[in-house]
């Protein structure tokens, strides 16, 4: 018989099947490493609901998901007969994971802490460079738009409704994702890809002769 760990990864699975490169089942896979890398860190935290919390994260994402009531979230969640106490935690991890445009949730868990920093610490890096352009390329973005500024301050609806090139995409998120690691060990794991980040977009401005 299934745990609910085995049994919610068998649902999701369906579902990350039908998104793009950026936000497959290859991205759960790594954010569930990343996180148990951080929890190892960090003995008080509660691994089964981090790693049920990284399993479900996506499934509601309003970039691929009509539902904004999250019903798909909430289907695969009442199939795990989990105690209610936890599906609220689980629920309102998820809930602090997403950037919106800056306008995110507070993380008040150390559970909260490890998947937030363990899904950013995808986005940023080689993985988060790879992971920009496919995005992008699935939704038909430019690479880069020399006429286009990064917006510094913006809502959670102009962050989503906006479609601005790739390379524009670094500016407004990914190279703010760094600072803003909650945990120590999620501090140390992101210098280095952040560093790898403005290496590569110094690499993009010598090879373009472009100001981005």
């Amino acid at each position: 018989m299934m745990n609910s760990i085995q049994h919610c990864e068998q649902l999701v699975r369906e579902i990350y099947k039908h998104f793009d490169a950026s936000h497959d089942f290859q991205h759960i896979e790594r954010v569930r490493k990343n996180a148990f890398d951080i929890a190892a860190c960090e003995p008080t935290a509660d691994v089964e609901i981090i790693e049920l919390a990284v399993l479900l994260h996506d499934v509601s994402d309003p970039k691929y998901s009509v539902d904004e009531d999250k019903l798909e979230e909430d289907r695969i969640i009442n199939l795990l007969n989990l105690p209610y106490e936890k599906i609220k935690q689980i629920k309102t991890l998820i809930k602090s994971i997403s950037f919106n445009g800056g306008n995110e949730m507070q993380a008040d868990t150390i559970e909260a802490k490890i998947v937030r920093d363990a899904d950013r610490l995808d986005a940023i890096g080689a993985v988060g460079i790879a992971r920009t352009f496919a995005y992008g390329g699935a939704k038909g973005r430019k690479l880069y738009d020399v006429n286009e500024s990064p917006r510094d301050k913006m809502t959670s609806e102009e962050y989503r409704s906006k479609e601005t090139a790739s390379v524009t995409h670094f500016y407004e998120k990914l190279l703010k994702l760094a600072d803003g690691m909650l945990t120590q060990k999620g501090k140390e794991l992101a210098q280095e890809r952040h560093a790898f980040m403005e290496l590569f977009l110094r690499n993009l401005r010598k090879e373009t002769g472009e100001q981005i």
